[in-house]
């Protein structure tokens, strides 16, 4: 082949790389944002995948969907390993970085639960090749022998790993199915009872059980640990909501496809407040105050299956 031939071929071979990977951009970011948590993370994975993934001979490829999958997978369990002994000394409780969806995730509702922030932390409980497992399996719906070459174990090793953590994940997850038009409907009436300080509604709407979770990452305040129980949450709750009454405005909004609340202050964005429900009342509250996981939250994030 001339050289002129050599250099053609070359940006023909970009040329399908970048096409390859641009089509599979979304799911990428969302394999990567399930195993990390973390938008910031998984976008720095996914250049990581590109730069690996341009130095690929295309010709060698038979799959070009499931080896990027495996790139992706392969780099967020490295990062992921060493996020975890970055989380340790973390300030106050850890919560994943909440991302603002469009309506049709919500419609998916297997994508939608897998991003939610109560499926997130539920996923935190896994160790990092028990959680790359799952995600890849029960979300994606991967054969058994790809997600083996992935996380180098063997098929078998992988159906036993999987099959350990579904059922941790199972004990873990939210207990009775609830719709989007449930979750809003016990957003709308939380949003009524804090804004009009009616402790007695408050206490209908949460769970006796309840767990408020408050991060700001060492830089706003927040809870340091979490508050649990629905005496305690609702009078921690509407003491903070009268606190800041007539200065702050709350509405309604999808994050992590999953109706959800944010609060803002002076017009920027204060906190973004999902919740976990349970057999129909509200049983997590999820509060995220750490404004650098607050950067993404003005603009829709794209995640598919």
């Amino acid at each position: 082949m001339s050289h002129s031939g050599r250099g053609r071929h070359r940006t023909g071979m970009t040329k399908a790389a970048t096409d390859a990977f641009v089509t599979h951009r979304n799911l990428l970011f969302t394999v990567a944002y399930e195993m990390l948590g973390s938008a910031a993370d998984a976008e720095d994975v996914l250049q990581e995948t590109w730069l690996r993934w341009v130095g690929v001979d295309l010709d060698e490829v038979r799959d070009q969907r499931a080896y990027l999958v495996r790139i992706t997978t392969r780099l967020a369990l490295t990062r992921l390993r060493t996020l975890r002994r970055r989380r340790e000394s973390y300030i106050g409780p850890w919560l994943p970085e909440p991302l603002l969806t469009s309506p049709d995730v919500a419609e998916d509702v297997e994508l939608a639960d897998s991003v939610s922030m109560a499926m997130l932390l539920v996923l935190e409980t896994l160790g990092p090749t028990e959680r790359a497992v799952f995600v890849l399996r029960e979300v994606f719906d991967l054969p058994y022998e790809e997600i083996a070459a992935t996380v180098a174990r063997s098929a078998a090793t992988v159906r036993q790993i999987a099959h350990r953590a579904r059922a941790h994940v199972a004990a873990r997850r939210p207990r009775g199915s609830v719709s989007p038009a449930q979750a809003r409907a016990a957003l709308e009436a939380f949003q009524r009872a804090t804004e009009t300080g009616d402790l007695r509604h408050l206490l209908d709407i949460l769970a006796p059980d309840v767990v408020l979770l408050g991060d700001g990452g060492g830089v706003v305040q927040a809870v340091q640990r979490p508050i649990v129980g629905a005496d305690k949450v609702s009078r921690l709750l509407l003491a903070g909501f009268g606190k800041v009454a007539g200065l702050a405005t709350i509405e309604p909004a999808q994050v992590n496809g999953w109706p959800a609340l944010i609060l803002r202050m002076g017009g920027a964005i204060d906190t973004v407040l999902a919740v976990r429900i349970d057999d129909g009342r509200i049983s997590g509250l999820y509060a995220v105050r750490n404004p650098e996981k607050l950067s993404r939250i003005g603009t829709e994030t794209a995640v598919s299956r």
